[in-house]
């Protein structure tokens, strides 16, 4: 995973690129969470799954918090030239350990 935030550190230092479908996640009115939010996840929160074979490209879920503390979910995917953010979603207890870190 080391080697997998490595190259997630060298693309987003160059740019974000923000998905239609994580922008509409971010944006419902019971989450709403801040483009700042998902930079503070990317560089200071922790590579949780690994998904290298995903359809899309390789990927992977981060989990990381924001304001108030509150755990936030990203799925994002490094390309070469920018860091794809494809959702990001405020965890569901219930779906997650306590942790945030294991699906239940």
């Amino acid at each position: 995973m080391e080697e997998l935030r490595r190259k997630i550190n060298a693309v987003a230092s160059k740019r974000f690129l923000f998905l239609p479908h994580a922008i509409h996640q971010m944006s419902r009115p019971e989450r709403m969470i801040s483009s700042a939010e998902i930079e503070e996840v990317v560089w200071n929160g922790e590579v949780i799954e690994d998904y290298p074979e995903d359809r899309r490209g390789p990927s992977c879920l981060m989990l990381g918090y924001g304001k108030a503390g509150r755990a936030i979910h990203v799925v994002c995917a490094p390309k070469a030239e920018y860091l794809a953010i494809i959702t990001a979603y405020l965890p569901d207890p219930e779906a997650w350990s306590n942790d945030f870190k294991r699906r239940n």
